[in-house]
Order: structure tokens, then sequence, then C-alpha cells
């Protein structure tokens, strides 16, 4: 009997729970977006130049407050995006990234995180100009130079790519250390 109810609550219950709440969720937060909105008190995202996903929803504001009442701040979407690009959909990523920066138009490493993301989708320009922004915002971080320096290679600009690498190395990255490492063996 308790192998029954076991199977019962892992393959009958908790999938039938998901579906309910994936259901159930974005209406409570449409009503909390209502419900704020009354009040004046919702926070709004400026709107970007970004391309909608398909399927995307555009009927309710981008900061609100979640069912449980955690406000979705800059960190909440930058851990969206990473997740995202960690898994290979840099197109959602940069979405992600974009409402992140939206929110907090100082963090470095939503525009970093954005740009490489953008070169992982073969955008080099767009991926250098906001990995630009992140080393203007912090300049000292060599993981960014060794960032933009993979995305020049990718691009096939080599001897922009050997400065970066070697400026992320004077900053201690270690990986930029055993990438120059690697090619002074195998010139």
């Amino acid at each position: 009997m308790k192998k029954i109810s076991v199977f019962f609550t892992f393959f009958i219950v908790l999938p039938a729970l998901a579906v309910w709440m994936s259901l159930s969720v974005p209406a409570a937060a449409q009503k909390t977006a209502q419900d704020e909105k009354t009040t004046g008190t919702i926070i709004r995202l400026q709107s970007t130049n970004q391309p909608q996903q398909s399927g995307a929803r555009t009927d309710r504001p981008e900061a609100v407050k979640n069912a449980t009442g955690t406000k979705k701040n800059a960190d909440y979407w930058f851990d969206r995006g990473a997740l995202c690009a960690t898994y290979g959909n840099d197109k959602a990523a940069v979405q992600y990234f974009q409402k992140a920066i939206s929110l907090d138009p100082q963090t470095s490493r939503a525009y970093f995180s954005q740009g490489i993301s953008y070169g992982q989708l073969g955008q080099y320009i767009r991926a250098v100009k906001l990995i630009n922004k992140a080393i203007e915002l912090n300049p000292e971080n060599g993981l960014y130079y060794y960032g933009r320096a993979r995305v020049y290679l990718l691009a096939g600009e080599k001897e922009k790519a050997l400065a970066d690498f070697k400026k992320a190395a004077g900053l201690d990255d270690e990986d930029a250390q055993a990438y120059l490492k690697r090619i002074a063996q195998n010139p």
C-alpha cells in the first residue's frame, strides 16, 4: 500500500499541482499588479526596443510582486538571464539582462552578461558595446576584458583579442593567463 501512495504522490499529485500552479500563478501576479496599480505603488520599467519573444505576455508590468509577495528586482532578472544563458538560450537571456539593466543601470555584470549573450548570437558590435559599458562601470574586473577578448576572437579580431587577454591577465584573470600561456606554447 505504501508503494502505491508514493507512486500516487510523485506521479499523479505533484504533476497535477505543478500544472495547477502554472495556470494560477500568472493570474495571481496579474491580480496583484491590478491591485497595486489602483493604489499607485506599481513600478513600471522603461520600455525597451527588444523584440518580444513569441508567446510572451505583454498584459502586465514587469516589476510586480510574484505569488509569494517578493518583488522582482534587478537581481531576480539577472539570475533568470544567467540561467537562460547557461542553457544556451541567449535570446531570452538578453531580454532578462535588459530588465535587470532597466532596474539597476549601474550593475556592470548585467551589461557584461548581456554582451556575452549577444556575442554568442553573433552580434559582435552590440556585444562589444555592452561589454565596454561594463568595463566603464568596473574597469578593474579582469573577467570583463577576458570576455571582450573572447568576443573579439569570435569576430575574427585577433589583435584586439590579444590586447584584452593581456589586460585581463594583468588583472589576475586566471583564464586569460592560461590562454596566454597556451598560445605561447603552441604559436
